[in-house]
């Protein structure tokens, strides 16, 4: 009786934990953007750090949508989408942004920047930009295990050159619940641009994401570490985060080496350690207290200074968020009467100004209690400006030596100079890099829901694999099967690169309508999308870097080919002069040179081209106008008065039956009721030319037959005042041009007679002719 119920007992604990194993299944989304392509000042780096952190999630079970360059409406609208995305994955989601680009702060609010932006007064901010705030809140209110938002993007930037200055670096924030909320560098500092291809956070992060065995603040602690060692000290990122359910990127196998940081170094009291290593120890809390241990242990070492201005930049950007948080007359002049000229000075007016307050402090007012003390006067001098960057070279600070081991081991040998990435494969798409392979030891935890067809995630330990799919712009079946990609073609697209956000897709497909957006154009073509086609190459920049774009609208849309934006000439406008066909007056490929041979190709140029044998004479441009000929008249005829011209067709027309007729006579010509465009812009001195000789004129080319030989009688022309046969219209490519007699001397020598040549016939007076 007792196993029986043993038995039971055991059944129904298994029962109720099914749902428990059912709800441990963790889906994992991101969104990434890297903005570059600002009209206030490129940045370098941003694309590629995009790149490379979405690669870095992908290999992580993320499913990644991400793009570059993004405009206001696009970047809006793909945040709003994700936000639906990570509402409907359920409760035990984790959800990543990042973003790298411009980033700027008024008034205690983030904005991150769009490529579009016109950010010429601080006004213009909330209008142009994106507000942080907005999508945190949103994002911490969904029932999602946890958020993580990344900010690479507080640089020195051009904005607001009018009006009052911004705070430089981003402003200091409270996290909300399940959030991580991490800046590439300290509140109140900026960041130094970044070497291509890759800029320090980024490559630093990546790196401790593939560490495994980190939890989420771990992973943001090591950052901190690798990036003040790479820039010198020139660069500090700061995170705060209140999430309490446990995250690993990857765990680290039984069999993986053991970790070489000691965590019992976290307690350790500051003051224990040498002067060198409890700099690094101070850096790895990174708190106001720790800084603070550390100036009173070491008051004299020589990075002491650089401590100093740590703890200034630190203090300033806690007084001002206790000082927002406050929101009150009393607490800005508060901040007003600590510091005068500080960073946020112009911000404590403003808000003075919106709450039609005194813009300065009264001699009576109730001082708001911060928790940290008012700064000492050798701290002023770091703050008393309205940007602070730790490489500024007036402070001169001496550079910070390596973090020891025990805080932080060295990189992967493959993971210190990483090459840069290929060019990316069209509008709005993030750049892939080269992928370097996950240590064996290292795997993404077994809860993981896998994105459908992520080439990277199904092969984080065979670097060829996915470099093979990656790099190659036609990729085999087989090559694709090697890479995980199981799904049918028909189904999801391969993730090789992140998917773009639909609004990004949508506003791609304006400039490349048909064609699927985030997959390589072989896949695409293999995916069956119209408008795929292998290798295609990527849209040009309008600024000139490869793999950039221009925003697609009737505005801004990509260049189009030189011979679609060229202005039409006069005659072209007219109607005179075809699309394609050779300006008047133009060196014309193939035409007839002086003294060769009828038919005859001439090295180095191309062949004549042949007439159309459907050919319909085409009306004249004006009424009482000559008849247009295939090819232009010399400047030695055209527009004279009475001149009419010949009628030419494409020299390798059969030349059988043709008579020589001889040059027309004064009396013969008709000049025509109205002047041709070409008469009218000919110069004074080609109205003049001498008598015409009669001489045999050359062969002329037959009209097209429209029935079996032989050839109609207008095969030969000669001239009288019946009104003119009109001229067929051009063909494709320009025709040969007639030879034309030009005034003596030299006279160009006439080609050679066929070997029986009838006699030049006599003019014919008018209406005496018979046919």
């Amino acid at each position: 009786m007792t196993r029986i119920l043993w038995a039971l007992i055991v059944g129904l604990v298994s029962l109720s934990s099914l749902p428990v194993q059912a709800q441990d299944q963790e889906k994992r989304l991101a969104l990434v953007v890297g903005n570059g392509a600002y009209q206030a000042g490129a940045l370098q780096t941003a694309a590629n750090d995009a790149g490379l952190i979405a690669q870095t999630l992908q290999a992580a079970g993320f499913d990644v949508v991400g793009a570059r360059d993004l405009d206001s409406e696009t970047l809006r609208k793909s945040f709003r989408d994700f936000i639906q995305k990570v509402q409907d994955a359920g409760p035990n989601a984790v959800a990543f942004v990042y973003l790298a680009g411009y980033g700027v702060q008024l008034t205690g609010e983030n904005y991150f920047v769009p490529v579009d932006a016109k950010i010429a007064r601080d006004t213009d901010v909330p209008v142009e930009a994106i507000r942080i705030s907005d999508y945190s809140h949103q994002l911490s209110a969904l029932p999602i295990k946890a958020g993580v938002i990344v900010l690479d993007a507080a640089r020195s930037n051009s904005f607001a050159k009018d009006g009052q200055p911004l705070a430089g670096g981003l402003a200091l924030v409270d996290p909300d619940p399940k959030l991580l909320i991490a800046f590439n560098s300290a509140p109140g500092t900026v960041a130094p641009d970044g070497a291509p291809p890759y800029g320090p956070y980024a490559q630093a992060l990546a790196e401790m994401i593939r560490a495994g065995g980190l939890t989420l603040p771990e992973v943001f602690d090591r950052v901190r570490l690798r990036v003040n060692e790479m820039t010198k000290g020139a660069e500090i990122p700061w995170n705060a985060q209140k999430v309490d359910a446990p995250f690993m990127f990857f765990e680290r196998k039984p069999d993986a080496p053991p970790q070489q940081v000691d965590a019992g170094l976290r307690t350790k009291p500051i003051r224990d350690f040498p002067a060198h290593d409890a700099y690094a120890a101070a850096l790895e809390r990174d708190t106001l207290q720790g800084y603070e241990d550390y100036l009173q242990a070491y008051p004299t070492d020589p990075l002491a200074r650089r401590v100093r201005a740590i703890v200034a930049a630190r203090r300033e950007a806690i007084t001002w968020r206790r000082t927002y948080n406050a929101d009150t007359p009393d607490a800005y002049w508060s901040y007003l009467r600590r510091y005068p000229r500080g960073p946020h000075a112009y911000d404590a007016r403003r808000r003075l100004a919106y709450l039609s307050a005194a813009l300065e402090p009264p001699p009576q007012f109730t001082a708001l209690d911060y928790d940290v003390p008012p700064p000492p006067p050798d701290e002023i001098v770091y703050v008393d400006r309205p940007v602070l960057y730790y490489s500024d070279p007036v402070f001169d600070f001496a550079p910070p030596p390596p973090p020891p081991v025990f805080f932080l081991p060295p990189p992967p040998p493959d993971f210190v100079v990483l090459p840069p990435p290929p060019p990316p494969i069209g509008l709005f798409v993030l750049p892939t890099p080269f992928f370097v392979a996950m240590p064996a030891y290292v795997a993404a935890p077994a809860y993981v829901v896998p994105p459908q067809n992520n080439i990277v995630f199904n092969n984080i330990h065979n670097t060829t694999v996915i470099n093979t799919v990656i790099n190659n712009p036609n990729p085999t079946p087989a090559q694709l099967h090697a890479a995980g990609v199981t799904a049918a073609m028909g189904g999801a697209p391969v993730t090789a690169a992140p998917q773009l956000p639909a609004a990004a897709m949508q506003r791609a497909n304006l400039a490349r309508p048909g064609g699927p957006q985030g997959v390589t154009p072989a896949q695409g073509a293999a995916m069956g999308a119209p408008g795929a086609v292998p290798n295609a190459a990527a849209a040009p920049n309008a600024m000139g870097a490869p793999g950039a774009h221009t925003l697609p609208g009737a505005k801004n849309g990509p260049p189009l080919p030189q011979s679609a934006t060229a202005p039409a000439s006069p005659a072209q406008q007219h109607g005179a002069v075809q699309p394609g066909a050779v300006q008047p007056g133009a060196a014309q490929p193939g035409a007839a040179q002086p003294g060769a041979k009828p038919n005859a190709v001439t090295p180095g140029k191309p062949a004549t081209a042949m007439a159309p044998a459907n050919a319909q004479p085409a009306p004249p441009t004006k009424p009482g106008a000559a008849p247009v000929a295939n090819a232009p008249a010399s400047p030695a005829t055209a527009g004279k008065p009475g001149t009419q011209q010949p009628l030419t067709h494409a020299a390798t027309a059969p030349t059988a039956n043709v008579k020589p007729a001889t040059a027309p006579s004064p009396a013969s010509r008709t000049p025509p009721a109205r002047q041709t465009p070409a008469a009218r812009s000919a110069p004074a001195h080609a109205a003049v030319s001498p008598a015409p000789v009669s001489r045999p004129a050359p062969a002329r080319a037959a009209a097209p037959a429209r029935a079996a030989p032989p050839p109609p009688r207008a095969a030969a022309v000669a001239p009288h005042p019946a009104p003119a046969p009109r001229a067929a219209p051009p063909p494709p490519r320009p025709a040969v041009q007639a030879q034309r007699a030009a005034p003596p001397p030299p006279r160009p020598a006439p080609p050679p007679r066929p070997a029986a040549a009838p006699r030049a016939a006599p003019a014919c007076p008018p209406g005496k002719c018979k046919h």
